[in-house]
């Protein structure tokens, strides 16, 4: 017996398929952020896949274009459905694994300043971990339940990618180009190594953003200074934006907070877990050649080599939105490097916004403004985040995901007030708002064995010179970065020299924090007082003018305690450890230190009130 299709059925037939055709998974937002979708959330039905892209360059030297090894996550429905999704992209040289060792890596830092250290560091071969398809589970769980495809790659030289590991090289600006050329359709991605099957991005806006940590944070700049169409945003977070800021300061071997004795060659080593075949020709072409005769750790002056590792040079064709994210108190990467790049952006007029908290090295912005960055630049949606405070600073002892908002940093009502010391060593001397005329020296003894926190606690001591504000009545609230002027002898040709903005008294105990005592610092070289590039001869005795920047800072130093200036040389846990003994000479006359304070010179002039 045959059954009739009822005629209400047959009417109702289109209206279903439509319905059908309507309910297929989409993106959703609200309030201007990407809301988790149900379709997307299924971690079973990611389709995981992992190919090989072709870049414009050869730098491992088998005559074959280096191609970069890279790992796809996206929604099922990608495939399924024809659904096209922007793209969050990390890339990295950790994700195959790093060196492992102890002090034997590091430069040896015990020796005279301009010679050559005593022996050479272990050179380490790194031993690749991780197999085909996947890179990284990293960013996944956040972002593909949200509507995004999650792309990883390993950076040149690393992993099963190609070619050489160059710490700051072109080809680490050229490899997460090339990606974002495939992924727009304009590079080619195989299956293979060196196989000729393609790979094609079918399933993608083109549309890309890029996020990761220190050297992860690194790589989206380099990839946004190419200019390279499709990446419309980055969230860099604790960049490195110059290896010659993260190794040297002011014309001296500095050493990264955590990591003394690491240099680029170092850092090099780390990372170069590429194909064992390949290493030998990238040690002596990138490590034993290029980074030898360019890093310099006898004088610690900035050259060329240097100069094509600072990404503040190439940001003439970035495009890319940027929001930065940094710690104030990461003396590891410093927060110069965000800093630097973030005004640059906003004088170039490109769409900015910048996140600081006081912790240390890492530290994400809060996932609400990530989402409403991503949001607007890469699913195209009018939330207004470019109408959002330019800057978020996280207050001290605040929770980091609630920062409060400022119209930008510096804060716009910050103005420099310039203090003066006046004599006190071995003790406290002063640091006021007057400037002494009279010629008045002080001096201390170099000795590396007192770390700094030691100095700045101590009533008396040789070993620094300390001038202190009057006891604060008010709170005192610095946005901005502080300069320093020092005129200064040394007995020696060469020896270091170390700034420290402390709040004092100094405390200790489990429930300090870093921003209870250590304001900010920095360290020069007066031999490079008139230019990074060249030292001067300065003769033992002769009295030079130091001015340099100390790391931008943001910071409320409570009422109750003092603003101390001081003053040392070598920095036990950055610096190169001379023989202990080398005198330095202070003239009170030419020294300062200019504070960007919020309220100007009338608010610091209240808070000093019961002091002066």
């Amino acid at each position: 017996m045959k059954y009739a299709i009822p005629f209400l059925l047959l009417f109702l037939l289109p209206a279903a398929n439509l319905l059908a055709q309507t309910e297929k998974a989409q993106p959703v937002f609200q309030d201007g952020e990407a809301q988790i979708v149900p379709a997307f959330e299924k971690e079973k039905d990611w389709i995981r896949h992992d190919l090989f892209v072709e870049t414009t360059f050869d730098t491992d030297g088998d005559g074959k274009m280096d191609r970069i090894h890279v790992a796809v996550t996206r929604p099922k429905q990608t495939e399924t459905e024809g659904l096209k999704l922007p793209v969050i992209y990390n890339t990295s040289p950790y994700f195959a694994g790093v060196a492992r060792g102890g002090q034997e890596l590091f430069w040896n830092v015990k020796h005279e300043l301009g010679k050559a250290a005593p022996e050479d560091h272990v050179h380490p071969e790194v031993k690749r971990r991780g197999e085909r398809p996947i890179i990284s589970n990293g960013k996944i769980k956040k972002w593909v339940p949200r509507g995004y495809i999650v792309v990883h790659s390993s950076s040149p030289g690393t992993g099963l990618s190609q070619g050489a590991p160059t710490v700051g090289g072109d080809n680490e600006s050229l490899a997460p180009k090339a990606v974002i050329d495939w992924l727009n359709g304009r590079a080619k991605g195989y299956t293979e190594p060196y196989g000729d099957e393609e790979v094609k991005a079918y399933w993608t806006t083109g549309k890309v953003g890029m996020t990761g940590t220190s050297y992860n944070g690194t790589l989206p700049l380099a990839a946004a200074t190419t200019g390279v169409e499709g990446l419309e945003a980055i969230i860099p977070i604790a960049p490195n934006t110059s290896y010659y800021h993260y190794y040297r300061a002011n014309g001296l071997v500095r050493s990264p907070g955590g990591y003394l004795g690491e240099d680029i060659d170092v850092l090099y080593d780390f990372i170069h877990s590429g194909a064992e075949d390949k290493r030998p020709h990238n040690n002596r072409v990138v490590r034993d050649t290029e980074m030898k005769n360019g890093m310099d750790r006898l004088t610690g002056d900035y050259n060329d080599f240097w100069a094509g590792r600072d990404y503040l040079n190439e940001m003439g064709p970035m495009k890319a939105a940027l929001l930065m994210s940094h710690g104030f108190n990461d003396w590891n990467v410093m927060p110069e490097h965000s800093y630097r790049i973030y005004a640059k952006a906003k004088e170039m007029g490109l769409p900015t916004q910048v996140y600081y908290h006081q912790n240390g090295h890492g530290g994400p912005p809060p996932m609400k403004m990530m989402n409403r960055w991503f949001t607007r630049y890469l699913h195209g949606v009018e939330n207004d985040v470019e109408k959002d405070a330019e800057a978020w600073i996280v207050r001290e002892r605040d929770d980091p995901q609630e920062p409060t908002a400022y119209d930008d940093y510096p804060n716009p009502k910050a103005a420099r007030v310039t203090l003066y010391p006046t004599a006190g060593a071995p003790g406290h001397g002063g640091l006021g708002l007057v400037q002494t005329r009279t010629i008045k020296q002080e001096s201390l003894i170099d000795n590396y064995s007192f770390k700094a926190e030691a100095l700045a606690a101590a009533e008396s001591t040789e070993h620094r010179l300390m001038y202190v504000s009057p006891t604060l009545t008010e709170d005192v609230h610095l946005s901005g970065v502080p300069k320093v002027t020092v005129r200064m002898a040394a007995d020696k040709a060469r020896a270091n020299l170390s700034v420290y903005l402390v709040s004092l008294p100094w405390e200790e105990g489990r429930r300090t924090k870093i921003t209870d005592n250590l304001i900010t610092r920095s360290w020069a070289d007066f031999r490079n007082h008139q230019d990074l590039r060249k030292e001067d001869d300065v003769q033992p005795g002769q009295f030079v003018d130091v001015s340099f920047e100390l790391m931008p800072d943001d910071q409320i130093i409570r009422a109750g305690q003092q603003i101390g200036l001081m003053i040392f040389s070598s920095d036990k846990e950055f610096t190169l450890w001379p023989e202990p003994g080398t005198q330095l000479t202070v003239d009170l006359s030419g020294t300062s230190v200019t504070l960007p304070v919020v309220g100007g010179v009338d608010a610091l002039k209240a808070a000093f009130s019961g002091g002066e």
